[in-house]
């Protein structure tokens, strides 16, 4: 596991056991659901409540530490803040898979085409893994 203490601290987040635990999932997973994450943290921490993983969640989420990605028709999954990129999502297993596309020229067009100020885009594709895709045939 990494030392995300100053990581934490340079968020003006204290590095609380809870706190590093739930970096270390999601380090050690890369995308998380609440509940896969409650789950494991009740084995280290056998008298957290779900209470107390939403507030630490909603903290790392609200100074960018953490980021949540809302999988259509699925449940969000949470991951450590990385550099811009999209997600791949298998329809049969489930698989969540980072994949870095150039939104900016797509951002451009939209935003001529529709007199539509652009901030920010999320991309999820959705389809079958290489797996998953061999399976099926």
């Amino acid at each position: 596991m990494k030392n995300y203490t100053n990581a934490l601290r340079a968020h003006n987040l204290k590095a609380t056991p809870q706190r590093l635990a739930i970096i270390n999932i999601l380090d050690l997973n890369g995308h998380v659901s609440l509940e896969n994450l409650y789950t494991q943290m009740l084995s280290k921490f056998h008298s957290i409540s779900l209470a107390t993983i939403y507030k630490n969640i909603n903290l790392m989420l609200e100074s960018s530490f953490i980021q949540e990605v809302k999988i259509p028709q699925g449940k969000s999954v949470y991951e450590l803040t990385k550099s811009k990129h999209s997600h791949l999502v298998c329809e049969s297993c489930f698989s969540i898979e980072d994949i870095t596309i150039d939104l900016e020229e797509i951002q451009k067009s939209t935003s001529s085409k529709t007199q539509f100020q652009i901030d920010s885009a999320t991309v999820v594709f959705s389809g079958l893994c290489e797996h998953c895709k061999k399976k099926s045939f």
